[in-house]
């Protein structure tokens, strides 16, 4: 009796088992729905769209959105993480994909330090997309969409951000582009300083043409400040591609923010918020009560501008390659994952990260992180080395060794073997170092020293006079 016993729950137990197994199985790919309890988003394979050799959807074989998400709650004192969406628009049958996203921006706001800030993210970012593995991250919310998620969407480029800089993200904002016009148009316009010499067309081609004049404030209206926050192209004088358009974004915003908390507004359009709030809704999606929406206007116009901290995930943080989609070579930015933490945790953590390094400034972190230093002279300037040894001690740095040179190179590279991120910072700065391909992450716990600096002959001539 014990034996059949033990023998009816074995089997028991062994059918539940193998059943629950094969119906939420997840190591190859198979037809069907999984079925609830498998506590995984189910995902009806037809229901994917189809990427073209770019990683980009080819068409949306779907009608709406997935299921709205239950709206969070914020208590008001604790921070908040929004993140802005701008989509790309366009017709699909143009081979456009109107729901990827051109504009990822995470803003923060710590009620209690009362400081902000905006980190901006490139849409070309290759990330792992949770459920779907490695492509564009700006493909997010077309993939949630189309796979009626729940949430849909929204939902998905939120885990994806979230994932992405490690940080919780709860709210979502995206605006289309015709209330983000009417919206500045109904405040007057923006003021925005301009840098650089700009030729803009916002109505097409040779319409509504005009320049911008770099080293003054150009006030702009809706249409305008569209075309200024989205202009990419070097001929046009937008200088800096996606990285650049991401800082003129920023820009837009605080233009907005100046603008909307003038006095002379803000008690206008506080007094107004509800019908407001009806007025442009079909035009904001969001899943922020107008409650905490109010809240966190509130907030942001006691924070100083000097307390807002922005960053744009930039060339020195990400590495442009190419990968396989689909059989075709598609160019993507690889992330650089210390770097991006780094501007992280500056952004999002008061004071920047979690250690005592985080107090001081940029020469004062360096030298806390006591890295020690290898010199390699890779120029045909004989002592540049020493002098450069010279120059470093001065600066407060250990510099412990000189290495045997590796080839003459045009171009200075930094080595690092060990995390000393902030060690790391400075000499990126102090040498010019532009594009993360002159930067080389070898991690080796047993190497003698935490960074090697390959010299190139660029730094003949920063090398400060008197070394």
């Amino acid at each position: 009796m014990v034996y059949w016993g033990f023998t009816f729950i074995a089997t028991i137990g062994a059918f539940f088992l193998v059943r629950h197994l094969a119906a939420c199985w997840q190591l190859t790919a198979l037809s069907g729905i999984s079925p609830s309890y498998c506590a995984v988003e189910s995902v009806d394979p037809s229901n994917l769209p189809d990427f073209n050799g770019a990683g980009i959807p080819n068409s949306f074989p779907f009608e709406g959105s997935g299921t709205e998400m239950e709206l969070p709650q914020w208590d008001g004192g604790s921070r908040i993480n929004i993140a802005f969406f701008g989509l790309r628009g366009g017709e699909i049958n143009k081979g456009d994909c109107p729901a990827c996203m051109d504009t990822i921006i995470v803003m923060t706001v710590d009620p209690v330090t009362k400081t902000a800030g905006m980190l901006s993210i490139p849409r070309d970012m290759w990330t792992n997309i949770p459920g779907y593995g490695y492509t564009r991250i700006n493909t997010a919310w077309t993939i949630g969409e189309a796979s009626k998620l729940p949430g849909g969407g929204p939902r998905l480029a939120m885990k994806t951000v979230s994932q992405f800089i490690g940080v919780p993200v709860d709210y979502y904002v995206q605006v289309d582009f015709g209330t983000f016009v009417s919206f500045i148009n109904m405040i007057g316009g923006v003021d925005v300083y301009v840098n650089e010499r700009m030729v803009l067309d916002p109505a097409g081609p040779g319409l509504d043409h005009f320049v911008l004049t770099p080293g003054d404030f150009r006030h702009l209206t809706g249409q305008r400040a569209l075309a200024y926050a989205r202009c990419r192209d070097g001929a046009k004088g937008c200088s800096g591609g996606d990285f650049g358009r991401a800082k003129r974004q920023q820009q837009v915003i605080l233009a907005i923010r100046d603008k909307v908390l003038d006095p002379t507004y803000f008690p206008k359009l506080l007094a107004q918020a509800p019908q407001l709030y009806a007025e442009f809704s079909s035009g904001i999606h969001t899943n922020m009560p107008l409650e905490d929406a109010l809240k966190l206007t509130m907030l942001i116009k006691d924070i100083p501008i000097e307390d807002i901290k922005q960053g744009v995930i930039d060339i020195n943080m990400a590495v442009p390659t190419t990968v396989m989609v689909n059989g075709v070579q598609a160019s993507v930015l690889r992330p650089v994952p210390d770097m991006i933490r780094i501007l992280r945790d500056e952004i999002f953590i008061p004071g920047g990260p979690l250690s005592p390094l985080a107090q001081g400034d940029a020469a004062t972190l360096m030298q806390a992180d006591a890295a020690r230093i290898r010199i390699t002279n890779n120029t045909n300037t004989a002592d540049l080395d020493e002098r450069t040894a010279n120059f470093l001690t001065a600066q407060g740095m250990q510099v412990a060794e000189h290495g045997v040179p590796t080839g003459a190179s045009d171009q200075t590279v930094l080595i690092l073997y060990s995390p000393k991120l902030y060690a790391l910072r400075y000499l990126i700065d102090t040498f010019g170092i532009m594009g993360s391909n002159h930067i080389i992450i070898k991690s080796d716990p047993t190497a003698t020293i935490d960074i090697e600096i390959r010299i190139g002959e660029d730094w003949v001539s920063k090398l400060p006079a008197g070394y």
